[in-house]
């Protein structure tokens, strides 16, 4: 028999059933929000009903119904507005800063790719070991990506991906004499910017065995970036190597094909053609040597910012390239002392000091604030303002003074709405305005923060975590590279904008991991 109960005492039951401990765990959406959930499922303020009552409230539901009472917005745009405000609303805004660093966990798996023979007549070189691959039409591993992609791998406890990474790249150069700029065979003529000794710092395995190995490996990639010592001319380069006028031996990039790439092979053939004052085969060295800089390209090696066929890579001296050299340089020496080889860590010492003094003789613009590639035709600094002007503070080259000024400088030149900019140039070129990009993100990070410069660390981060933060929550993607300037995606260079990506994801768990700040929404 059915018992009828006055609906005062219906009331009280469901209210009492509410008021329990594990009653107002269960409760639904309907029941917390009431009058806010009526109106928004009324309202069709989201076209899947399902979506608001998955929504995940930011503060206690008794505050934000507390607000909605004294609010009662008036209209739609305002409701969802205020929904919005308090709500992590699935599809609609949860990809922002706060969810970054699980969507980046997750991407990890998707990246990893596992060690195989390559087949033959494929370009791919064999690996050994598990690695990540950036993303996109970057399907095999690259040199400098890598160190980035490590810093996340470590951040976010993939140790062993990290070690096997470095067994890759110490085979790497035990095979070839030098990491190539990526495991393809149409890459080998060159390198990339050279992170092997950073690299070196990310491992945790001690077993001295390996180290000796690892250190053999560090001086036969010194010995690769200065066998042209051997060779110079009457014009004082050979290879990679460049005698400055006070007989200082320094590097610079370069390719041992003068050839067209095979990877951009029309390319290159159209940019050659622009240029008939100049031979095609010096266009194409050019145009490798961008390729090994990993700033391909930019404003940095063009005479003519705006045309590509100006390209002059080999005539220039890099600030960057340097500064990895002299962070090779001591790392050899610390690593020698502490294997007991006594002679080859003063030797390298000797060369290091050399080199430190050569970056404040030849770098250092102190009218300017700041550190500048050199012209080794027109011996003097480059005019180019760019983002290498903070590798000497990453490495530790800078002065207390000296990293004072480039700060200042920074932040007059470079610092953009969403990070900072690889040079105040537009040009069309991707590595300059408006775009920015995790690894100079990371160096400038890095290096001001080591460097006294906390302040201004601190700002890029947020800005840069901002920046990527917004773009995924509009794609839902982590890209190569952002407009800094509109806080969007960034363009321009050869191909479009890849999606993935290594070191985007590295750095972007690098510095949440170093300023958990900026992981709120």
């Amino acid at each position: 028999m059915r018992i009828k109960r006055p609906l005062a005492v219906t009331l009280l039951m469901v209210s009492t059933l509410v008021a329990s401990p594990i009653a107002a765990q269960q409760a639904s959406p309907q029941d917390v929000y009431g009058a806010l959930f009526a109106a928004v499922q009324t309202g069709r303020i989201f076209p899947d009903g399902k979506t608001f009552v998955d929504a995940v409230p930011r503060r206690s539901p008794e505050a934000i119904m507390a607000d909605y009472r004294r609010a009662r917005p008036a209209n739609p745009e305002d409701l969802r507005a205020f929904v919005l405000a308090n709500f992590t609303v699935p599809g609609v805004n949860d990809r922002g800063a706060a969810g970054l660093r699980r969507h980046i966990r997750l991407l990890w798996p998707t990246l990893v790719r596992q060690p195989e023979t390559a087949p033959a007549g494929s370009s791919a070189l064999s690996m050994g070991k598990p690695y990540v691959v950036p993303g996109g039409r970057f399907r095999e591993i690259y040199y400098w990506d890598s160190y980035f992609t490590m810093l996340g791998l470590a951040a976010d406890g993939q140790q062993p991906l990290v070690e096997g990474m470095l067994a890759d790249f110490t085979d790497a150069i035990e095979r070839y004499g030098h990491i190539p700029n990526g495991m393809r065979t149409y890459y080998l003529g060159r390198s990339q910017p050279p992170f092997y000794a950073a690299m070196l710092d990310l491992s945790t395995d001690e077993d001295p065995a390996l180290a000796v190995r690892r250190l053999a490996a560090l001086k036969q990639e010194h010995a690769y970036w200065m066998k042209g010592a051997a060779c110079l001319d009457a014009d004082g380069a050979c290879d990679r190597v460049v005698r400055m006028p006070d007989g200082t031996l320094l590097n610079r990039y370069w390719d041992d094909r003068p050839l067209p790439r095979d990877e951009s092979f029309a390319e290159d053939l159209v940019t050659a053609r622009q240029d008939p004052n100049r031979a095609p085969a010096a266009i194409y060295r050019h145009l490798r040597a961008g390729a090994e800089s990993g700033w391909d390209y930019s404003s940095r090696w063009l005479a003519d910012p705006q045309r590509l066929a100006s390209i002059r890579t080999t005539d220039i001296v890099p600030v960057d390239l340097n500064s990895l050299m002299l962070l090779m340089e001591e790392a050899i020496a610390q690593r020698s002392a502490a294997a007991g080889d006594a002679a080859e860590s003063v030797r390298f010492r000797a060369l290091a000091a050399q080199r430190h003094a050569a970056l404040d003789r030849y770098f250092w613009v102190a009218v300017e604030s700041r550190y500048a590639d050199w012209d080794r035709v027109a011996r003097r600094p480059t005019p180019r303002v760019s983002a290498a002007t903070l590798y000497p503070l990453f490495v530790g080259a800078a002065s207390t003074e000296q990293a004072a000024a480039v700060a200042a400088s920074v932040r007059r030149t470079l610092l953009a709405p969403g990070g900072l900019r690889t040079s105040p140039l537009r040009t069309g070129q991707q590595w300059d305005s408006p775009n920015g990009w995790a690894p100079l993100q990371w160096i400038a990070i890095a290096g001001l923060r080591a460097s006294g410069q906390a302040d201004l660390a601190h700002e890029i981060a947020r800005r840069w975590i901002g920046t990527i933060g917004a773009a995924y929550a509009d794609t839902g993607k982590m890209l190569e590279k952002y407009d800094v300037e509109q806080r969007k995606p960034g363009g321009g260079g050869e191909y479009p904008a890849q999606d993935g990506f290594g070191w985007t994801n590295g750095v972007a768990s690098t510095i949440l991991e170093r300023y958990p700040d900026l992981e709120q929404p």
